[in-house]
């Protein structure tokens, strides 16, 4: 009889503490996920439930990019070689094959990228998306546009219209002809020319889609070809 009784309360600390556990468990979860934007950060909304890998990493089908990323807040002991380091208000991130680390304890954590963080190079796997008439490359849920100013690519906010892709306009009409030396897509190519075109026309003054455009082409010419060349075009 007394041992029933003595029992009892101790069942019931057992149980009080097993919530109060899964209660901490459940609110530190919620704040991990609050400090990381939820499951990845950028350009979740209405998205299918995720795939993963078995490695842990997840699938980022958005317009068809396919590829497989850790998702934000997964930890790392050592960065990947060949990692690319960036200091940007008052932070240090590291940028590899399209993923952005960030210090955290000993190591490292899988993070979104600020917006205006400049690189110079795209990841190596990206998708070129239109919206709006303006070509965003795309990877691992990071948008990145053309700055010409900066000479760069700058991690941009996710487009208000983001899930309405447009097509790419028609191929800017001028006297170059470019041949792509690493493979870029058709779609790869109107973007870049149309982006090369803009930096020509801001240098120039020249415009080759409107009659009596002022400025030269023949300086346009240069511009623009210097511009897709240093995109990885061979420029005749």
């Amino acid at each position: 009889m007394h041992s029933a009784m003595a029992i009892r309360p101790m069942v019931k600390i057992a149980a009080w503490s097993l919530a109060a556990l899964l209660g901490a468990a459940a609110g530190l979860a919620s704040a991990q996920e609050h400090e990381h934007g939820g499951d990845r950060g950028r350009g979740e909304a209405g998205r299918p439930g995720r795939v993963m890998d078995g490695r842990g990493q997840v699938l980022d089908s958005r317009y068809n990019h396919g590829r497989y990323y850790p998702p934000v807040g997964a930890a790392v002991r050592v960065l990947p070689e060949g990692y690319r380091p960036y200091f940007f208000g008052g932070g240090r991130y590291y940028f590899s094959g399209g993923i952005w680390y960030a210090p955290r304890g000993p190591g490292f954590i899988v993070v979104a990228p600020p917006v205006g963080l400049v690189i110079s190079v795209l990841p190596p796997y990206y998708s070129t998306v239109w919206i709006g008439g303006i070509p965003y490359y795309y990877a691992d849920n990071v948008y990145y546009t053309w700055q010409a100013d900066q000479n760069g690519y700058a991690v941009a906010e996710p487009p208000g219209n983001a899930d309405q892709p447009s097509a790419p306009p028609g191929n800017i009409q001028n006297d170059v002809i470019i041949y792509p030396k690493n493979g870029q897509s058709s779609e790869q190519q109107a973007a870049d020319r149309y982006e090369c075109h803009r930096w020509a026309k801001s240098q120039t003054g020249f415009d080759p889609t409107v009659a009596g455009s002022g400025g030269d082409r023949n300086n346009y010419n240069r511009a623009i070809a210097a511009c897709l060349q240093a995109r990885g075009y061979e420029v005749r």
